[in-house]
């Protein structure tokens, strides 16, 4: 599994464990990340390296596509990313193939015979 759901903080804060990818502007490759916290302005990640202080930013979260943003502060392999719109976090907790409210629910196959 890769969110585990904590409690939500007075400042519109989740703490959570997600996995998310992220993107440096000026590099080719992608890290992995482990996203710690989640709010509409931004996050809390762990990283694998340092990445310096207003680098640009993309991070892809599970239900809320790339984001892009900027890293606010960084230390102690964790880094705060501010995101350049506002997201919804509420969307990052969903369980992958959970079914929203304007989708039809899933009709059982019927095989002749």
């Amino acid at each position: 599994m890769d969110a585990a759901p904590a409690a939500a903080s007075d400042r519109g804060r989740d703490s959570l464990f997600l996995l998310a990818r992220l993107r440096i502007a000026g590099f080719d490759e992608e890290l992995s990340v482990r996203v710690r916290n989640l709010s509409a302005g931004g996050l809390m990640a762990e990283l694998p390296e340092p990445v310096e202080p207003d680098a640009a930013v993309q991070i892809e979260l599970r239900g809320l596509g790339w984001q892009s943003g900027r890293v606010a502060w960084q230390t102690e392999g964790r880094a705060g990313i501010a995101f350049d719109r506002p997201v919804d976090p509420q969307r990052a907790r969903k369980p992958v193939g959970a079914r929203t409210g304007d989708q039809a629910p899933h009709q059982p196959l019927r095989f002749p015979g």
